[in-house]
C-alpha cells in the first residue's frame, strides 16, 4: 500500500499533537484539543481534525504516569529491564531469581510513584494517595506485560490498564513454552504424568509463595511509611518542646528583667517619698519661721507708732 504525501504529514501532524496534548495538565487537555481540531479543520484536512477530536482525555493516573515518562525518561530502561527478567524468572521457575526482583520491583515501584506524585505537584495539579496507588497499579502492569510496558513508555497513557495484568506462574509458564500436541490418557507414561503433576504442584507452590513474597512486601511498605511518619511527627513534637523551653527560659529571663526593675522601682519610690516627706517638713518649718518673722514685724510696729505718737503730744 503506497501512502501518499499528505497521509504521511497528517500521521507526522498528529504524533506531534498527541505528543503535545498528553504532557499537558488533564484540565488544559481539552481545550486545547478542540482548538487543535479547529486548526485542521481551518487549515482544511477534516481527516486531522477527527483524528485529534478523537484523542481521549487521560485519567490522573495515566496523566502521572505519562508525567514521569516525560520528565524522568532515565527511569524507563531499568523498569524494563526488571520487567524482562521478572518474566524469564516466571518461565524459568528460578525462585531465588525471583526473590530478588520482585523486592527491586517493590523498590522502584514505589520510589517511581513517589516521583510521579512529586513532579504533579510540581506541575501545579497534585495527586493524592488513591491516586497514587493507581500509578503503582500501572508500574506492576508494566513490569508484567511487554505491551504495556511499550504503550507506557510512549507517554500517552489515556487510563489505567487492566487490574488483572500480572505475574501468575503457571499461565506465563504456559505461554512462554512452545504448545505441544494434546496427548489421551492412554498415551501418557506414568513417569510423565508424575512428573507432571510434580511440576504444577511446584508451580501452585511457588505462584502461593510468590504472592505471600508480594503481600509481605507491601506490608513492610506499609509499616516502614507509618515508621517514617511516626517519626516525623515524633521530630516536630520534639521540635515544638524545644521552641516552648526556648520560650520558657526567655520568658523567665525577662521575668527576672521585671522584677530587677519593680525593686528598683520601689526603691525608687521609696527614696521619693522620704524626699518629698522632708520636703514637707522644711516647707512646714520655713512656713513656721515666716509666720513667726511676720508676727514679730507686727509687734515691732506696733510699738513704734505708739512711741511716735506720745512724743508728738
Amino acid at each position: 500500500m503506497v501512502t501518499t504525501g499528505k497521509a504521511r504529514r497528517a500521521a507526522v501532524d498528529l504524533e506531534g499533537v498527541a505528543n503535545e496534548l498528553y504532557g499537558l495538565r488533564p484540565q488544559d487537555f481539552t481545550a486545547a484539543r478542540d482548538a487543535r481540531a479547529a486548526e485542521a479543520r481551518r487549515a482544511g484536512d477534516r481527516a486531522l481534525a477527527g483524528k485529534i477530536g478523537a484523542l481521549r482525555r487521560p485519567s490522573l493516573a495515566a496523566w502521572a504516569s505519562n508525567l514521569l515518562v516525560r520528565e524522568q525518561p532515565e527511569e524507563i530502561e531499568p523498569l524494563l529491564r526488571i520487567g524482562e527478567g521478572l518474566r524469564q524468572a516466571h518461565h524459568d521457575l528460578d525462585g531465588a531469581q525471583l526473590r530478588e526482583l520482585s523486592r527491586q520491583r517493590h523498590l522502584v515501584v514505589n520510589a517511581l510513584s513517589r516521583q510521579a506524585r512529586q513532579l504533579t505537584a510540581q506541575a501545579g495539579h497534585p495527586i493524592g494517595e488513591d491516586v497514587q496507588r493507581e500509578v503503582e497499579g500501572i508500574l506492576h502492569a508494566v513490569l508484567a506485560d511487554p505491551a504495556a510496558a511499550q504503550e507506557w513508555a510512549a507517554g500517552r497513557l489515556v487510563k489505567a490498564f487492566d487490574q488483572t495484568v500480572g505475574f501468575p506462574a503457571a499461565a506465563d509458564g504456559a505461554r512462554a513454552r512452545p504448545a505441544r500436541a494434546p496427548r489421551t490418557r492412554k498415551e501418557v507414561p506414568p513417569a510423565e504424568s508424575r512428573r507432571q503433576k510434580a511440576d504444577e504442584e511446584r508451580r501452585r507452590r511457588l505462584e502461593q509463595a510468590q504472592q505471600e513474597a508480594e503481600e509481605a512486601e507491601r506490608v513492610l511498605a506499609a509499616r516502614r511509611e507509618e515508621a517514617a511518619a511516626a517519626e516525623r511527627q515524633a521530630d516536630d513534637a520534639q521540635a515544638a518542646v524545644r521552641s516552648v523551653e526556648e520560650r520558657v527560659d526567655e520568658l523567665s529571663e525577662e521575668l527576672a528583667h521585671l522584677e530587677e526593675q519593680r525593686g528598683q522601682a520601689e526603691t525608687s519610690a521609696r527614696t521619693a517619698r522620704e524626699q518629698a516627706a522632708e520636703a514637707d517638713r522644711r516647707l512646714r518649718e520655713a512656713r513656721r519661721r515666716a509666720e513667726t518673722a511676720a508676727a514679730r514685724v507686727t509687734r515691732l510696729g506696733a510699738g513704734t507708732g505708739g512711741r511716735r505718737a506720745t512724743s508728738r503730744k
